[in-house]
């Protein structure tokens, strides 16, 4: 629904900004900052690394289930209510989690628990799905790389903050502890999100029928589902270096906690700044998909680089996790974008939450099968098993010849001009 608004000033549209990253921040420091119980839950409370990566996926799979409701929601009703209502139920869900983790022990029943967690995660799915459409819906095309890219970072830096924050209270006061942290934050961006956000301007319902705005663009671009199968192939390497990062800094390297999570999270704040460069990278060369194409290659040949120095001795093998970190993030900004600009102000709620429910999907199976990939195989040959999958998504990215004007793959407008949806 939008709001009458035709305009407002950089500052409003900047602030917007600012309270869409701290949305997906705060959702994301739940989402994947659970995934920083894996050593407690593992050490202190006996859970296989398979049942441990089950309980941390949950939040992931909640996300999962519900994106495209909350996408359809935002493309009838509009981003502010979506954040506002889904973040403050995050923040309710979160604490019942909280609650139920002082209740579970080395011998009890985890499913109260992992039941809380997969409902926040439903929840959360509301800044998924919303945060995005303000940035698209307030930023011309031609600043939206760079937009994008900051909001994309957002993810990265939540998963810092969950890194410094997340296996240290957990070791010392147990995970309900740590789980008070999403549930305070993202009960303050909601209300955050209630006094900055305004819903973007878009045509009246009729008008867009008119000009064929409201029609399916799946059924007329199969860009779309290309570029939703690329995100899937390049999701893997990215969760697998996320969720077990820390793990295999303490487990094989001999790393202690806080020093694991200190470069975690440093290597997070990197791969945030790698995904605002992307960004501007793609308003710069006018295109969104060249620049993926180019990351997944560089995906495959980082998590390649990573398998066969792993058995080595020496801090190249933990340089090359950072860089891959930084690396396998890259690619959301610029498919996310992609996603948005195709799918327009009346379907782009919904054409995100199919991009990110299938990126969701491929996030909540990889801590189960690649922590049991890595305790039957070992690290090595997971990390060359990975590799793969960027390698695959390589021709599968829809980049089209350019027509002698110069038009963009990704809009089909020549350049120096503003990217368009199409």
């Amino acid at each position: 629904m939008a709001t009458g608004v035709t305009d407002v000033g950089a500052a409003r549209r900047w602030g917007m900004l600012a309270a869409a990253v701290a949305a997906q921040a705060a959702s994301t420091i739940l989402v994947n900052g659970v995934a920083f119980l894996l050593p407690v839950l593992h050490a202190r409370y006996g859970l296989s690394l398979a049942r441990a990566g089950l309980l941390v996926a949950l939040p992931s799979v909640g996300t999962m289930l519900a994106l495209i409701a909350w996408g359809a929601l935002a493309d009838r009703w509009g981003d502010r209510l979506v954040l506002v209502v889904g973040l403050g139920l995050t923040g309710l869900a979160t604490a019942a989690a909280a609650a139920s983790a002082s209740a579970a022990g080395p011998d009890g029943s985890w499913w109260v628990l992992g039941g809380f967690l997969l409902l926040a995660g439903a929840a959360g799915a509301s800044a998924n799905a919303a945060s995005g459409r303000v940035v698209v819906g307030w930023f011309p095309p031609h600043r939206r790389g760079l937009a994008m890219g900051i909001r994309q970072s957002a993810q990265p830096l939540g998963v810092a903050v969950a890194a410094l924050v997340v296996p240290g209270v957990a070791a010392a006061s147990g995970i309900g502890a740590a789980l008070l942290l999403p549930a305070v934050v993202t009960g303050v961006v909601a209300v955050v999100c209630a006094l900055v956000v305004l819903d973007p301007p878009r045509a009246s319902r009729v008008a867009a029928a008119r000009s064929g705005e409201l029609a399916n663009p799946y059924r007329a671009d199969r860009r779309l589902v290309r570029i939703h199968a690329v995100s899937v192939l390049l999701v893997v390497p990215q969760f697998t270096v996320m969720t077990f990062s820390l793990v295999w800094l303490v487990g094989e390297r001999g790393w202690s906690l806080a020093a694991a999570g200190a470069l975690v999270a440093v290597a997070q704040v990197l791969g945030a700044v790698g995904r605002l460069a992307a960004g501007v990278w793609s308003d710069r060369v006018g295109s969104r998909l060249r620049p993926l194409r180019t990351v997944a290659v560089a995906a495959a040949v980082t998590m390649a680089a990573l398998a066969l120095t792993d058995p080595l001795p020496g801090p190249w093998p933990v340089v090359l996790l950072v860089v891959a970190t930084v690396v396998t993030v890259a690619d959301n900004g610029l498919a996310f974008t992609s996603v948005a600009e195709i799918g327009g102000p009346w379907w782009a709620g919904r054409a995100l939450g199919a991009q990110n429910t299938a990126q969701f999907l491929a996030a909540a199976v990889v801590p189960p099968v690649v922590g049991l990939l890595i305790g039957g195989a070992g690290y090595a040959l997971t990390f060359g098993v990975v590799a793969l999958l960027p390698l695959l998504a390589v021709p599968l990215v829809p980049v089209e010849a350019r027509a002698a004007a110069g038009s963009d793959d990704a809009s089909g407008q020549s350049r120096p001009a503003a990217l368009r949806a199409r």
